[in-house]
């Protein structure tokens, strides 16, 4: 017994005739002939007498006939709630993303408008974060997604997708003497402010053993913590700083130019999610939409 057969027998019971049948259905007279002789066969019931070319339909038909429009209905129901789902329209009633402080100006309200308009019925909850306290989020499970930087293994609790990369690069005010070289060495920044990110961070501990290295004195003059506060105090002439490049092409609006910087390195970004915990429907367009977001940013400049 099949869906189809249901059909059959709640608009047979409707019209009385194959033939208006097979219209209503979009079959042919023998296809909708064929599926009454199944379901008879498979319930091991007649259901409908044939009377000089007519269908009548017997006292079970008419009773089986109550159960077919009951389960039909809970399928057209099932239908509709799959697209709602589809279409955001219900579903989780929140979904909750992680996502660097440095994203929270521009760059999320932007990736958030199209998704807020396709999901209407969804709450977003936005935690900006360090990449250690996203990872963390994860793991505890309090986030469906988390943007993060990629810094050696996150364990088996994470699933990561790759999605973007960096390089480190200086970020100058655009009439900085600076602006002037293609690349800018540590022993450029000899005696040049520097406004510095993330003290006993893995990055920040690599760029203070490069200058060790290379035997130059920093000359800190902002600590700061985020990367949208380090092109800020760029753009207002506090120093220079140096970050990746991902970063730094998130704001194209300042009035500062990025030079690569020297020695170089590179930075991964990825998508995190828990291992082995499907994504509703809502939680994978939001890290579609992330996704989206990330690849426009970059390409801006």
């Amino acid at each position: 017994m099949n869906i189809r057969q249901l059909e059959v027998l709640r608009t047979l019971l409707a019209t009385g005739s194959t033939i208006a049948a097979a219209k209503s259905l979009g079959l042919s007279q023998s296809g909708v002939s064929r599926l009454l002789q199944q379901l008879e066969a498979d319930l091991s019931v007649t259901l409908f007498a044939r009377d000089k070319g007519r269908l009548v339909p017997t006292p079970e038909a008419e009773l089986l006939g109550r159960d077919a429009e009951n389960v039909l209905l809970a399928v057209e129901r099932m239908n509709g709630h799959a697209e709602d789902l589809r279409s955001g329209a219900d579903g989780p009633d929140i979904v909750r993303i992680g996502l660097p402080s440095s994203m929270w100006e521009n760059f999320a309200p932007a990736m958030l408008v199209e998704y807020a308009r396709d999901f209407p019925g969804v709450r977003i909850e936005t935690f900006f974060e360090s990449t250690t306290a996203i990872q963390k989020l994860l793991e505890e499970r309090v986030i469906d997604i988390g943007f993060l930087r990629m810094e050696g293994q996150t364990g088996p609790t994470l699933e990561v997708e790759h999605v973007a990369s960096g390089e480190s690069v200086c970020v100058i005010h655009k009439d900085h003497p600076l602006a002037a070289l293609e690349e800018v060495s540590v022993k450029d920044l000899r005696g040049v402010p520097l406004i510095l990110i993330g003290r006993q961070r893995p990055n920040r501990m690599g760029l203070d053993q490069a200058f060790k290295r290379a035997g130059v004195k920093q000359t800190v003059k902002v600590e700061t913590h985020t990367n949208s506060s380090a092109c800020s105090y760029v753009a207002h002439g506090l120093g220079v700083a140096i970050i990746s490049s991902f970063y730094a092409n998130l704001y194209p609006h300042l009035p500062v130019v990025r030079r690569r910087f020297l020695p170089h390195s590179t930075q991964q970004f990825g998508i995190a999610r828990s291992a082995g915990l499907p994504l509703s429907i809502a939680a994978q367009a939001l890290s579609d939409a992330l996704t989206r977001q990330i690849q426009l940013s970059q390409k801006s400049l």
